[in-house]
């Protein structure tokens, strides 16, 4: 079943026009399936000079990063926060987003990870078309004060 927009904004630290995701339509252990449409909104707050550029698709693929790991977290366990480290292998196949009519469909596989990082291989598309793709570092809870052994 899928959930939300308001599933996304209890368990995403974006809100408002910033939680850009609409709903997760599919997910398990090793990745999650999203769709977006506010590419096209004009209050898109990635916008810039009226535009949304494609490489603000990493940002979709972040938030579903972030959502599939709230889903794979344990019930009780508090919200990580996640930090960029690394963005490689980026394929943009479009100059920008805010020009596309269909939805976006958003999909993360999680190729390995540990308490402390996660790397993730993405992309953006409608149906049959590849908008945009790469991999991202993910560092969890990089504020955190790490007890020694």
């Amino acid at each position: 079943m899928p959930l939300d927009s308001a599933w996304l904004r209890a368990h995403l630290p974006h809100q408002g026009t910033m939680c850009l995701l609409d709903r997760i339509d599919t997910w398990n252990a090793q990745g999650i399936r999203c769709t977006a449409v506010s590419h096209r909104a004009p209050q898109n707050p990635l916008r810039a000079h009226g535009r949304l550029g494609a490489v603000c698709g990493i940002e979709y693929a972040v938030q579903a990063m972030a959502a599939h790991g709230a889903l794979l977290a344990a019930p009780a366990a508090p919200p990580r926060a996640g930090y960029l480290t690394s963005v490689r292998e980026v394929e943009l196949h479009v100059a920008r987003l805010d020009d596309i009519d269909a939805e976006l469909i958003v999909a993360a596989e999680l190729l390995c990870g540990n308490d402390n990082t996660v790397l993730y291989e993405f992309n953006v598309s409608t149906l049959g078309n590849l908008l945009l793709s790469g991999r991202v570092t993910v560092v969890l809870d990089a504020a955190r004060p790490r007890t020694q052994t």
